[in-house]
């Protein structure tokens, strides 16, 4: 089963967008600020319609199924999540069931334990979630989406807020989900991540495909250099990549070309 954006057009983000994601893969969607990467993402959840192109889950028109039945197969989870009610983390991951609201409760259990463990998230269960911070609530809202059992797991920038440990135990989790087989597709700034721990990259660069494929192919030292305005070098081994970056050249006013 894939996700698939077919030449996806919104109005001052994207323009002619596609986008292939697998079961099984996990997929990164690069680029610059403002290059369009969370409204991407947005339509792959459905919560933004395209003005032109379309979304398919498993070859049919994502607006074609039911809510429910997207809330079940896509868990999303946001650039900047809001949390309307200051529960426990526990009730808070346990809101991922709702979709599947009447499964049997060893299940519900099952999954809401899962989650929590996944996380890390055991000796914070019963503490407020205003008491947390922003890595541990973090944290949580990633098990919410978690205890849904989604076929998909579509985050915007779900590193952004964890510690070294943390966001290096997060990939190694949501790899372990990939091969779980769910499909993984993920909003990431930071491009060391996406070179040795996904399957496939997107590059977006004011809201076109600037360049995709394996990470190999699609953040090229080139492509880096020219996308982010900065020279860029990998250094390192396949899979233990880092990304050394230089000073950007002198730009004109319009940012756009080097002075001579």
């Amino acid at each position: 089963m894939t996700i698939e954006a077919r030449a996806l057009g919104v109005t001052g983000r994207l323009e002619n967008v596609s986008l292939q994601a697998p079961r099984g893969t996990v997929t990164a969607i690069c680029g610059p600020n403002g290059a369009g990467k969370s409204t991407l993402l947005s339509c792959l959840a459905d919560l933004r319609r395209p003005d032109s192109g379309s979304v398919h889950l498993a070859g049919r028109p994502l607006h074609f199924t039911s809510p429910r039945e997207r809330a079940q197969w896509l868990g999303y989870l946001p650039q900047s999540p809001e949390v309307a009610w200051d529960v426990s983390v526990e009730t808070l991951v346990s809101l991922g069931r709702l979709p599947w609201s009447g499964a049997p409760a060893r299940e519900n259990t099952e999954a809401i334990e899962e989650a929590i463990a996944t996380m890390d998230l055991a000796e914070l269960r019963h503490r407020p979630v205003s008491h947390l911070s922003g890595g541990e609530r973090a944290r949580a809202l990633m098990a919410r989406v978690l205890a849904t059992r989604p076929g998909y797991l579509l985050a915007d920038e779900p590193l952004a807020s964890l510690d070294l440990g943390h966001a290096a135990a997060l990939m190694r989790r949501l790899r372990h989900q990939a091969r779980q087989g769910r499909g993984v597709v993920l909003v990431i700034h930071d491009l060391a991540t996406a070179m040795n721990h996904a399957d496939y990259v997107v590059v977006l660069d004011r809201g076109h495909v600037a360049s995709e494929g394996p990470p190999e192919v699609a953040l090229t030292r080139e492509i880096v250099s020219s996308v982010w305005k900065c020279p860029a070098t990998w250094l390192g081994e396949p899979g233990e990549r880092a990304l050394s970056i230089g000073l950007p050249s002198p730009v004109s006013e319009r940012g756009l070309l080097p002075r001579d």
